[in-house]
């Protein structure tokens, strides 16, 4: 049993109580992932889509999604952003960069941005240890590569679906066209490419009070803020804080 300076015996008490339930807390999140790495063979990706993206000159061309795959690399984590947000989305839009040139309904989701925001910095190391990253979003690919680069955005493959059915075919996009966040994985094996897990929790009824998590443990800056005293705060992300857009 460790201590810190100046605690109190009911502290260090309580602390153990929480320590307990963070065991546990660890268990079932390793029980979760060995049930998840145990799921039986998807479906098969019915086409080779091809999104809209930049060549290895920073031209646009053609890429289909076998292409997201790196020689040697089987899984892609792909990432399904809302861009264009939600048509009830209230937060602000951006205000300088090439982004605050779009209209309203055709700027991005800020929860969105703030989660890529924090896994722009892992896709190197996603990589080095074996696996794909990429992000798709239904905007024309030049708003894409815009905002890429008006959030700083240097690591992640950023690709458009404007020109396809993909995201409707794998769950990111409403009958009525609005757009659905979702973390997709996709395996490689001598058959071709299958479907092998999506967030599926942000579909199912969240608890009360709470919103619903469907990627919570990569969530860092949520994460985070569970560590606090406060906890989660009422609060939302935003394209921009203050004056300055974006970071």
């Amino acid at each position: 049993m460790i201590t810190f300076p100046n605690e109190s015996a009911r502290y260090r008490t309580a602390r153990e109580r929480l320590l307990k339930k963070e065991i546990a807390l660890r268990r079932a999140m390793e029980d979760v992932a060995e049930a998840r790495r145990a799921l039986p063979p998807g479906g098969l990706v019915p086409q080779d889509y091809a999104f809209d993206g930049l060549d290895a000159d920073g031209r646009p061309a053609k890429i289909k999604l076998s292409e997201l795959f790196a020689p040697g690399k089987d899984t892609l984590i792909l990432y399904q952003m809302m861009f264009p947000r939600h048509p009830l989305e209230t937060r602000d839009v951006a205000t300088s960069g090439a982004t605050a040139k779009l209209s309203r309904q055709d700027q991005p989701c800020p929860s969105c941005t703030a989660l890529l925001d924090q896994f722009d910095g892992a896709v190197g190391h996603l990589e080095a240890a074996g696996f794909n990253f990429a992000v798709v979003a239904k905007t024309a690919l030049e708003n894409l590569v815009a905002f890429g680069r008006d959030r700083g955005w240097k690591n992640m493959q950023l690709v458009s679906s404007a020109a396809n059915g993909f995201k409707r075919d794998y769950n990111a996009e409403a009958p009525d066209g609005a757009q659905i966040p979702l973390l997709s994985v996709f395996h490689r094996d001598h058959d071709g490419i299958r479907h092998f897990w999506s967030s599926e929790l942000g579909f199912a009824p969240p608890e009360p009070g709470q919103d619903p998590r469907a990627i919570g443990t990569c969530e860092i800056l949520w994460n985070l803020m569970d560590f606090t005293p406060q906890g989660r705060p009422n609060w939302n992300e935003q394209l921009q804080y203050g004056e300055a857009c974006c970071h």
